[in-house]
Formats: structure tokens, sequence, C-alpha cells
């Protein structure tokens, strides 16, 4: 990564702007779920202290759309963090404003302010230069760890940087190496598993694999484009009509540049859409008028399996069937299981976010593998070539 980091810059009685990715998963009663986000960041924020910085931190939770949500405020976030760093952490009733600052200019070396949800103002997503500069008073150095914002030009993903020296966390900094050396410099063979629900949200992504990645396995709902692309009988399964064509065209953009491009032999149906639905294994070409796949088939695990069993670097993004119903889960699960005894071979997995991550973390499986990404959007966003807003405006070494 030729971006300054943490590690560049003198931090001892600075007040440091760390723009977090606290945007966790909360329950009816507004509890966290699942609080790996927040986890992801202590390494920056705990360096930090340790060198004397006053730290103020920024994220968003949710979508409150500009407006404020009660249900969506950072308390729990701000309890939750201090219970891990076993600190108090101020809290804001606001992201800006007089008081905001006030409260930002006292805080002393070693203590932690926590920002009201930057999206309670609709300039944040806009990007306002004036947003972003009253941001910018609240800190002398701004330092960007939140991965999962990169691919946003927000005010405090990007705005924040043309107002002070912009640096990378350790998170930030993980991702981008993980990820770059997954396509840069690979050991190989590189397998990539695509999965999720549509051929349209992967297109540039499956153009870039296959120029570099030495298999590319398909899955999930968009895999039911490629088989209609093949002439293969799908039943009443989902697909993008207007993407056919464009499969079509990537299985043999993937023939001619002698990529394995592999596809399920067989898969999963149900007669309808619904956690208890009848369910049986079909061929792929096979699926009868009134049914719908929901996963991969048993065949296709094992073909799978067989097509990572010598890879050394696998990459996956998107789950393999309707991964939240458990009759339609086994694709997806057994692929954690694959990824996990890979890793402990030796492989470098890295989960690309998202839906997959989500599965790997639910398995109880993440500390089995190599890197599991905290950004869904950014990090297929990344995988597709696309310079990430939040990452080009920091400072270069």
């Amino acid at each position: 990564m030729n971006k300054k980091t943490v590690r560049d810059i003198d931090v001892q009685g600075k007040r440091v702007l760390v723009r977090v990715d606290f945007n966790v998963p909360l329950d009816a009663e507004r509890r966290i779920t699942d609080d790996t986000r927040i986890v992801a960041a202590l390494p920056t924020i705990r360096y930090l202290l340790e060198r004397g910085a006053a730290v103020v931190l920024m994220s968003h939770l949710g979508r409150p759309d500009g407006k404020v949500v009660d249900k969506l405020r950072m308390a729990g976030v701000a309890s939750r963090l201090s219970e891990l760093l076993q600190l108090p952490i101020q809290t804001t009733d606001d992201c800006v404003g007089p008081q905001v600052e006030s409260q930002a200019k006292a805080l002393r070396a070693g203590q932690v302010l926590l920002l009201e949800n930057l999206r309670f103002h609709k300039e944040e997503e806009k990007n306002d230069p004036d947003f972003a500069r009253q941001l910018a008073v609240l800190g002398e150095i701004y330092v960007n760890d939140a991965f999962g914002t990169a691919h946003r030009a927000h005010a405090s993903t990007a705005g924040v940087a043309n107002y002070l020296p912009a640096v990378a966390g350790f998170l930030l900094e993980k991702e981008l190496n993980f990820l770059g050396s997954a396509l840069e410099n690979p050991r190989r063979p590189l397998a990539a598993i695509v999965g999720g629900a549509k051929v349209s949200d992967k297109i540039a992504v499956l153009n870039r694999l296959i120029s570099i990645a030495d298999r590319v396995l398909i899955g999930g709902g968009m895999a039911n484009t490629f088989l209609k692309a093949q002439g293969y009988e799908i039943g009443d399964s989902l697909f993008e009509e207007s993407k056919v064509d464009v499969a079509r065209d990537l299985v043999e953009q993937a023939r001619q540049q002698g990529t394995e491009f592999l596809l399920p032999p067989d898969v999963v149906i149900a007669d309808r859409f619904a956690a208890d639905a009848n369910h049986k294994v079909a061929p792929a070409d096979q699926v009868p008028t009134s049914w719908r796949i929901l996963d991969i088939g048993p065949a296709t695990i094992e073909r799978f399996r067989v097509a990572l069993s010598n890879a050394q670097t696998i990459v996956w993004n998107g789950t393999l069937g309707v991964a939240e119903m458990p009759a339609f889960a086994a694709g997806t699960n057994a692929t954690v299981a694959m990824l996990a005894d890979r890793t402990n071979a030796g492989a470098t997995t890295i989960i690309g976010g998202g839906d997959s991550a989500a599965a790997v973390e639910q398995a109880g499986a993440a500390d089995r593998m190599t890197h599991v990404s905290t950004g869904g959007g950014a990090s297929l966003e990344f995988l597709e070539g696309r310079v990430l807003p939040g990452v080009a405006a920091l400072q270069d070494k």
C-alpha cells in the first residue's frame, strides 16, 4: 500500500479524528448482535491512545437518511466500546457544532470521544465541504480506518482529508494489503468463488477475476442466469433475462483465456420460496417447471472441493444459496468448511465481506480464515479494480 498510515505520523499530544465503521447490526431492542466491526477498529484506537493522542471517533449507523432517528443513536456502540477498551467513552448530542467542538477541544491524551451518528445530517453523504470542515475542526490529524465506507466519497471519508493531514489506520491498511496481494501477486493456483443474487452486481468483478484467476466457481442466484445462458431448463428459478447474453460472453471469455469456469452440475430445488418448502436435489439442466433453484447440490459441492483442493489463494464473495434458510444453506456452509481446511493447509483465504463474511461469522469460523473483510461494497469495488475515494484522499508515502 502506497499510502501513509498512523505509523508515519507523530500523534503525541494531538487530537486525532478517526473515521471508523461502527455500522453494526442491531436487534429490535437496539442491542448489538455482532460487534465484529467495533473489535476490528481496536488496534488503531489503542495504538493512538498508547502514544498520547486524544481520540475523536466518528461513524454512521444504519440509514437515517439525514434525519435524527433515536433508535440509530450511537449510545449502545459507545457502551460496547467502553467494555472492550475498559475505558470511559465520552459521547456527544451531535457530530458538529459549537458544543461538539468544545467537547473535542477539552479532550486530554488517553481520552476517547464518540460523535453522534454522522448520517443524521444529509450533508455527510453529499460530501458537503462546509460539513467536512466542521468535522475537521474536531481534530488535528485525520485517520481513516473505515474500509466498509472507503468506496463512498462522503464528508467523513473524503472531504475531511482536504482540511487535515490524512492517513490510514491499521484495519484499512490490512484490508488493502490482503485484497491487493490476492489480485496483484497471488500464490497460485488462484481460485475465486462468486455467489450472490445477481450477475448484474458482479459483471465488473467477474471480468477482472476471469483475467487473473486460474479458476472461477459460480453459485448463488446469479448461477441461474449462467445456467439459462447454457440453454438449461431452470424451471421457475429467478434469473436476469437482460443479462443472459452477458453471462454467455463471460463463459466464452473464460474459455478463451484458459480460466476454468465452474457452474453447478446439480442444485437443490424447492416448490416455493420458503424455509419449510418441499425440496430435493436435481440436475442443473432438469428443473421442473414450477420449482426453483435455492442452493447448489452435493455433486457441485464435491466439484468445488476438488477445484479448491490445491488452490493456494482463494477469494470468496457472495453466498451460494439462500443461506438464511437452513434447508438451503448447505452449499454456503460447506464452502466455509472447505476454506477453513484450506487455511489450515497453508492457503491464503480471503472472504470479501457482505453475506459471505456474515456466513463465516455465523459459523464461528472467522478465526479459521486468513482474512475476513469488514467491507462488502468496498471489497467488491476493490476487487473490480476501482479507485476507492476514501483511500485516494489519503497522503501518499
